[in-house]
């Protein structure tokens, strides 16, 4: 076993992490971008500190900073108590230890934090849900998805990923997602099915390497146009 889960967790990601994760190039900046799940990352409020244009959607926004807090504080540990228990399965090089990635975790979630309640009244946080978005069609440029489809392949179906995946195609002109890998650290059973069905709709889907590491073998993102 590598982590273990028994539902969604409330962990967010930086800007520079998103960037690594997603293989920005300057020209991305320049796009409005959707992310979905975005939870408690500090990607949004890092990205408007820079004039990027950047919607956040997640369920969880449906509650205060103080609730979520609270989430945070009852999962982080006992995560990174199961990072400490698999050391060889994780990649120590963005993160330099399991206690560099609990702080990298907290800071992600402090200026989360301090942003949150000014994006919601600009609205750059806002309740959505997959697999279906009250967007309109071609809303955005690029779409992210970041630790949520495919890596919670044992709680999500495939006709799930297929259903959300359609609809992120449906709301942006391009759509990213990583990791690939499951929680057990396998390549998701979801993947080549995904890549197949959503190819066989007239998509251009490759599987690309990036520049980030975490769980060892987790460094492709799947890009979908």
């Amino acid at each position: 076993m590598v982590v273990k889960l028994e539902k969604i967790v409330p962990l967010g990601r930086s800007f520079d992490e998103y960037s690594r994760m997603f293989n920005f190039s300057q020209e991305d900046f320049n796009k409005t971008i959707l992310g979905v799940g975005d939870g408690p990352a500090s990607f949004n409020a890092e990205a408007t500190e820079i004039g990027v244009k950047v919607t956040s959607i997640d369920p969880i926004y449906q509650f205060n900073g103080e609730q979520i807090q609270k989430r945070f504080n009852e999962v982080v540990d006992g995560i990174i108590s199961q990072v400490k228990e698999t050391p060889n399965d994780w990649v120590w090089k963005y993160h330099k230890s399991p206690e560099d990635l609990r702080r990298n975790r907290v800071e992600a979630m402090e200026k989360f934090l301090k942003d949150y309640n000014r994006g919601k009244q600009e609205k750059r946080y806002q309740v959505e849900e997959l697999p279906e978005l009250s967007f309109s069609d071609d809303r955005y440029d690029l779409g992210l998805c970041s630790h949520f489809l495919f890596l919670y392949s044992e709680h999500l179906d495939y006709q799930f990923h297929y259903d959300s995946i359609r609809e992120m195609l449906r709301v942006c002109k391009e759509v990213r997602i990583f990791p690939l890998l499951t929680l057990m650290l396998e390549r998701s059973p979801h993947l080549d099915r995904i890549v197949e069905e959503i190819s066989a709709l007239g998509h251009t889907v490759s599987i690309v390497p990036v520049e980030y590491e975490l769980q060892k073998g987790g460094d492709r993102m799947l890009s979908i146009c």
